[in-house]
C-alpha cells in the first residue's frame, strides 16, 4: 500500500538547533532514509523549500495568489516522503521510528495514496463523448 507522508517542522526551533545539533539529526534522518530504502519502504520524496511557496485559491470567482504557504499554525510543511507499507499501522510503526520524531523535531501526517482509477476513466469516458 502506497502512503504520502507530510513532515512539519517548526522553523523557529530548528534555527535555535545548534549547528551539531542540527547536523546530526539530518545525518541521522539520512540513514534512516537509507533504512527505509533498503527495504522497500522508501519510494521518495523531496524537501521543499520554505522561501519560494504562492498559495493558489479561488475567492468571489476569482483566482488569487497569496505569497509563501499559508500556514495558520508554528510548524510548517518541509518535506514529502512517498512510503510503500503493508498497511497504515505499518507506515505508522515505520515514521515513528523516525529520528526527527524521537527528537521531537518534527511531525508527520501520514495518508494513504487515493485511488481515482475509476473516476479518471470515467472522467475520460465522458470528456471523450463530447467530442
Amino acid at each position: 500500500m502506497k502512503f504520502v507522508v507530510l513532515g512539519y517542522y517548526d522553523p523557529k526551533k530548528f534555527e535555535s538547533l545548534p549547528d551539531s545539533e542540527r547536523n546530526q539529526m539530518f545525518d541521522d534522518a539520512f540513514a534512516y532514509d537509507d533504512e527505509l530504502r533498503a527495504a522497500g519502504h522508501f519510494l521518495g520524496g523531496p524537501a521543499l523549500d520554505p522561501n519560494i511557496a504562492s498559495t493558489v485559491r479561488a475567492k468571489n470567482g476569482k483566482v488569487t495568489v497569496t505569497d509563501g504557504p499559508y500556514a495558520e499554525t508554528k510548524e510548517q510543511i518541509g518535506g514529502i516522503l512517498f512510503l510503500e507499507a503493508r498497511d497504515l499501522a505499518h507506515a505508522v510503526e515505520l515514521m515513528s521510528k523516525h529520528p526527527a520524531v524521537k527528537l521531537g523535531f518534527s511531525t508527520f501526517e501520514i495518508r494513504a495514496e487515493g485511488d481515482m482509477s475509476e473516476i479518471q476513466k470515467a472522467s475520460k469516458k465522458r470528456r471523450a463523448a463530447k467530442d
